[in-house]
């Protein structure tokens, strides 16, 4: 078969080559082919095997993201639910709240499921021998890194994104809502036929609640004065606008005082009566606002007014935009990590789980050794710099990796061995 050239392959011959056939296709390239179609054009960086492997990480990368959010959504939505059921919160508040949530998830499992869908994609090369290929074609452990640092590069992008913009931003408007729902006294409130807790002490019940919003059955039980205990019954009651805050007006009832050192109980029934329910509003509903939601551009351009809103220092805000990159920064190297762990053990028929297990051991030190320093920098900002030593020690595993893949080490053989050798080749 005549040798592949460019025309030849201008005219579609690599179509129509499978990839399992990539081998049979490069032993019949010349060298200005395979650099134009194997290594690269030089133009974007990036060639046929380059692409092909990007695009198979992306797509991982996707499936392994949507999975670990549905996860990560499941476990936070049921203590949610649960706290908006007991407040009498509608549906629409929970989705509310639920899609907020959402870029704060995604900032936390996104470097985790590119370090997934690297080691996933690897190990699959790998085992359809398809990374022997490239390495026979040429390519060097570093030149197959270059498509999984610009997918990491991506990845790190998306997280910047998030961590400096999206993730401010609907944690603030997440602070507010529960803010507004904290004091929504009617809706903590009315609740049909349950005993709910609004405030410490205070417990509510209503038996059923009319189409007119009318009250019936309403019991009201008070514990936080000291020394005493209160108790509002009423057979009807409505809830009203004041000025100094809602009223709840009670009708044919009575209450009841129950004094803890006199052991004397107090009746009193009345026809109608006024309880305010301000005691049971948050008395800041607006919040002030927090570094974790304010974006890093007011941060980077804060002045003595929003540095006294945060209650934050200068270094402070510093520690807190250099976490917020470094999130940014460990999507690009614990990828470079877990497909240099991979790459290691060279092509394998029994599969590559010890390097599995490698990489995982690297994340877990990496990590682990993050959180340290994220423990030690919220105690003392002054430690700032120690943010990105987690991220150059992994640059130093990933590269020292790729180093000893790039020069495998060769058995020499015994010089005895050698001597023996000789002399049977001399006598045969």
């Amino acid at each position: 078969m005549p040798r592949l050239t460019s025309a030849s392959l201008r005219q579609g011959v690599p179509r129509r080559v499978p990839r399992r056939d990539w081998t049979f296709l490069l032993a019949r390239c010349d060298d200005k082919v395979r650099r134009k179609y194997v290594y690269g054009n030089g133009t974007t960086g990036l060639g046929r095997f380059d692409k092909y492997m990007l695009q198979q990480l992306l797509m991982l990368f996707g499936f392994f993201s949507l999975v670990l959010a549905l996860v990560f959504w499941v476990n936070g939505a049921v203590g949610l639910l649960d706290w908006l059921m007991g407040d009498g919160q509608s549906a629409s508040t929970f989705v509310q709240l639920t899609l907020l949530s959402i870029p704060s998830i995604l900032l936390n499992l996104l470097p985790i499921a590119a370090f997934g869908a690297t080691v996933y994609v690897t190990n699959r090369l790998s085992s359809e021998s398809e990374l022997v290929v490239v390495q026979a074609a040429g390519y060097s452990p570093f030149r197959l890194a270059r498509s999984v640092l610009v997918f990491g590069v991506i990845v790190g992008l998306m997280i910047a994104v998030l961590a400096h913009m999206l993730v401010p931003l609907a944690q603030r408007e997440l602070e507010l809502r529960r803010a507004e729902i904290a004091s929504d006294v009617t809706a903590r409130l009315l609740t049909e036929g349950s005993f709910v807790h609004p405030a410490k002490g205070v417990t509510f019940y209503v038996r059923n609640i009319t189409t007119a919003g009318e009250l019936e059955d309403v019991f009201i039980s008070n514990s936080r004065t000291e020394g005493e205990r209160q108790g509002f019954m009423a057979n009807k009651a409505l809830i009203v606008k004041d000025d100094e805050g809602p009223m709840l007006l009670m009708f044919d009832g009575m209450t009841q005082t129950y004094d803890l050192a006199d052991n004397r109980l107090s009746v009193t029934r009345f026809d109608s009566f006024a309880y305010s329910l301000s005691g049971l509003l948050s008395k800041d509903p607006s919040q002030k606002r927090s570094m974790r939601s304010t974006d890093s551009l007011s941060l980077v351009r804060a002045d003595a007014a929003l540095l006294a809103e945060l209650g934050a220092s200068r270094l402070q805000i510093l520690a807190e935009i250099t976490q917020r990159t470094n999130k940014a920064v460990q999507a690009v190297v614990i990828s470079l990590v877990g497909f240099a762990a991979l790459l290691i053990g060279g092509f394998s028929r029994f599969g590559l789980w010890r390097q599995i297990l490698l990489a995982i051991t690297l994340l877990v030190v990496v990590k682990s050794l993050d959180n340290t320093f994220e423990g030690m920098i919220d105690r003392d900002p002054t430690l700032w710099p120690l943010r990105y030593v987690a991220s150059l020690l992994a640059i130093v595993m990933a590269y020292g990796l790729l180093w000893k893949t790039a020069r495998p080490r060769l058995r020499p053989h015994p010089r005895g061995s050698q001597e023996g050798s000789k002399t049977e080749r001399t006598g045969s």
